[in-house]
């Protein structure tokens, strides 16, 4: 059997020994210490965004977001608010909400972008008015490297003061035009494009929400030499320790992100004349990371469906996986609202994302692409 190829492996660039030494030898290896505050002031740097903070995952990072939002609702109304959010996203987006008692609402995705439609976004608005429902924030998704549109989201949602808190946890290292989320998350799980095996961000120009996080995130204690507890928080910090291979990691961002793009366009070149072959577009507001490259296939024109490509390529040794599930086809969460559904659905049923690792060969993507197209 030929060696396996996997979707995207860690990378390791060999500054993570060196960095993991340095926070042995301080002994701090509790959830605080010299290279948390080292990561945070990075991402600070390469996100633009003034307030960071590391947390497990970007799963906690997005609760507690969530938390400081449900914490500081306007209303008081018997009725949960809602979470306005992308249906074609991993469930990690929502289930924070959904924990906290939120009512989540699902958006279609765009053909332009495959990220949250401002259309349907704009028709769930307009249903939130017209129900007199609190809107808690719209919660879009950067998908697989790709930037939602988000000059259109806050043009939606600024008028109504409703804040927007954008799961980028598939994005680090995206470049996009327009404005800043209010709260924007990142991931680096051992698929992410840096990872530190688990870990996330926080990242805001609302300083007051990164005061409330750290605090929830340390079982929310309050500022006493004993523990004194005036609400219930979480057990949401980062090592200190998988900070220093996070901060080892971003200092080849910039390069990661170009190999993934050249990854992009490998593909395109050796698939460009097979028909009924075509590749999720880019966005004319960013520039993509192509964290996964995703192909999209008609199985009218090109003969065979994602799932038979997929198996094919299994059967090589090589990792393959459809585009996400929308959210609103799953089991655990068909009864929630949903707009739209059409392109999202399709992008499910014909959308394959490929080996993507910034350690991919070219000779492993002739390989790749010798089995599709046999």
């Amino acid at each position: 059997m030929t060696n396996r190829i996997f979707l995207s492996p860690p990378h390791q660039n060999g500054r993570e020994l060196p960095l993991i030494q340095e926070v042995l030898d301080s002994n701090y290896l509790a959830p605080v210490g010299p290279m948390l505050d080292r990561l945070e002031a990075e991402m600070c740097r390469v996100t633009g965004i003034p307030h960071c903070l590391a947390v497990t995952s970007g799963t906690a990072a997005l609760h507690l977001a969530l938390r400081h939002l449900c914490d500081h609702r306007s209303r008081q109304d018997p009725r949960p608010p809602i979470v306005i959010a992308a249906s074609l996203s991993f469930v990690a987006s929502v289930a924070p909400a959904i924990h906290l008692g939120c009512e989540v609402w699902f958006c279609d995705a765009e053909a332009e972008s495959w990220t949250l439609d401002p259309i349907q976004l704009s028709h769930a608005l307009s249903e939130a008015k017209a129900e007199n429902r609190e809107v808690l924030c719209v919660l879009p998704t950067d998908l697989y490297g790709q930037a939602c549109d988000l000059a259109a989201i806050h043009g939606l949602c600024d008028p109504a003061g409703i804040p927007v808190l954008c799961d980028s946890a598939e994005a680090l290292g995206v470049k996009r035009e327009g404005p800043d989320p209010w709260a924007q998350i990142f991931s680096f799980n051992g698929n992410k494009i840096i990872t530190s095996s688990g870990g996330g961000i926080l990242a805001s120009h609302d300083e007051k929400l990164i005061a409330h996080a750290r605090k929830l995130a340390s079982q929310a204690r309050e500022n006493f030499v004993h523990y004194e507890h005036r609400e219930i928080g979480y057990n949401f910090r980062m090592s200190n320790l998988l900070a220093a291979v996070a901060v080892a990691q971003l200092e080849t961002l910039d390069d990661r992100v170009s190999k993934r793009r050249q990854i992009f366009a490998g593909y395109k070149k050796r698939l460009a004349d097979v028909e009924g072959i075509s590749f999720m577009p880019e966005a004319n507001w960013n520039t993509c990371t192509h964290w996964l490259s995703v192909i999209r296939i008609d199985p009218e024109i090109f003969g065979a469906d994602r799932e038979k490509i997929r198996l094919a390529l299994e059967a090589e040794n090589i990792e393959s996986r459809p585009v996400w599930k929308p959210l609103h086809q799953q089991p655990a969460l068909r009864q929630l609202r949903m707009f739209g559904g059409r392109v999202s659905d399709q992008l499910f049923n014909e959308g394959l994302c490929l080996p993507s690792g910034s350690q991919l060969t070219e000779n492993d993507q002739d390989r790749i692409c010798e089995v599709i197209c046999k």
